[in-house]
Formats: structure tokens, sequence, C-alpha cells
């Protein structure tokens, strides 16, 4: 199995309330993609970190391997939540992939 985490500063312009609205979008969006793509074990989205965090959000999602970890990031539905709900407010975007 292969784990995919993402964590991400939102941008600075944003209001306390936008960025409140944006994380619920981006999990909505994230998870909303459970079962549709092959290979997709688990997706999760966390975006209430403690108040000793810097970042805003971070995605933990699981994949059978390499090769469905390569196929959901060219996946349209995985796309255009992507496109549409988080490179537009993203700031800063760090991953880390690694073999469980």
């Amino acid at each position: 199995m292969v784990k995919h985490v993402i964590i991400w500063t939102l941008k600075e312009e944003l209001s306390h309330e936008e960025k409140a609205e944006v994380k619920k979008n981006i999990k909505e969006g994230l998870e909303g993609l459970a079962g549709k793509i092959p290979g997709l074990i688990e997706i999760k989205v966390l975006t209430e970190g403690l108040a000793s965090s810097n970042t805003d959000l971070m995605l933990d999602s699981t994949f059978e391997d390499e090769a469905a970890l390569a196929g959901y990031a060219v996946h349209p539905d995985h796309v255009a939540v992507a496109s549409g709900k988080v490179r537009p407010y993203a700031k800063i975007r760090s991953c880390f992939d690694f073999e469980v």
C-alpha cells in the first residue's frame, strides 16, 4: 500500500470565514472521491488542527500501490476538485508519499 499525504497552507489574503468555507469545500470535494477512483482505499481531510499547527489542512489518503496513486493524479474527478476547490486558494502545498 501507498500513503499520499498533502499539507496545505491557504493564501493569507483569505479571511477567517473564507478559509473556513474553502476548507469545508476541499474536505467535501476530496472525501467525495471515495469509491470513484480505482485503487483508492481511504481518503480523509483534516481541517481542524491544534493551535500549535502552522498549516491549514491535511489530506491523508491510502492507495493499493504506486500505479493507483499515479492514476488518481490524472483522474478527471480528482483533477476537477484540485483545479476548482484547492489550487485557487492554496499558497503552499507539501507532499509526502510512502509505502506502508
